[in-house]
């Protein structure tokens, strides 16, 4: 694929909200470019070459968090699995950079970042490369009209399920009961199982859960949280 073939995608929601703090700001200037796989970028890349994830995490296992806003739950599996690389993918330029400020203070080094649109990531992913994957409170897009900008649909599963491994996991949390539904009839469309044989599993959080500050939003609000698990078939 060439920079002609580059597919015209439209991009819905937020790349940046408040001014950036001067910290964050150096956050940006200083570590981003270290820790972003510069081959994702179509001007680095234009024919799309696979990364080299061997290279760029020396043979580790390697998760995929879709659209970490603050990092917290990313920066908590990194630690708490330095023995895999985790990929996060992320377009809000301040979400990004509060993930940096948590990378400098935790000391992770598992940990790479692209900050932007996750389908141009997936473009460079190799097939059956990832063995974990998260999707945690994804914008839920409650209006009708805009139930296809939702991740949850095959634009974004179909490519998610390619570079997954078979029998790799694939966790989703959101706490809109309609994001849900969707996630349910979606999900196993694109080649999934969803694991839930009793309702605590998918009303109890899973063991290494880490509480995002969207949950707690939820959670003050009256919302239900939502944890499905599916495995890759």
């Amino acid at each position: 694929m060439t920079e002609t073939d580059r597919p015209h995608r439209n991009f819905y929601g937020r790349i940046r909200g408040k001014t950036l703090k001067q910290s964050q700001k150096a956050y940006l200037d200083e570590d981003l470019a270290a820790l972003s796989p510069g081959a994702v970028e179509w001007d680095v890349n234009p024919e799309r070459t696979p990364l080299d994830l061997d290279a760029l995490f020396g043979g580790k296992p390697v998760w995929l968090e879709v659209g970490f806003g603050g990092g917290e739950h990313l920066v908590h599996q990194a630690v708490n699995n330095r023995d895999t690389g985790i990929i996060g993918a992320e377009p809000y330029i301040n979400g990004v950079a509060m993930l940096l400020g948590k990378i400098r203070r935790a000391g992770v080094e598992n940990l790479a970042v692209h900050p932007g649109d996750v389908r141009d990531l997936f473009d460079v992913l190799p097939e059956q490369s990832i063995s974990r994957a998260f999707l945690l409170y994804p914008d839920p897009w409650p209006k009708t009209r805009h139930h296809r900008r939702r991740f949850v649909t095959q634009e974004h599963l179909e490519p998610l399920a390619r570079v997954l491994k078979p029998g790799s996991i694939f966790r989703v949390a959101t706490d809109i009961p309609d994001y849900v539904r969707q996630t349910l009839e979606e999900v196993p469309q694109a080649g999934f199982e969803w694991l839930a044989e009793r309702p605590a599993d998918w009303r109890e959080p899973w063991d290494d859960w880490l509480s995002t500050r969207y949950e707690q939003k939820a959670l003050r609000e009256g919302r239900v949280p939502h944890y499905l698990t599916f495995r890759r078939l």
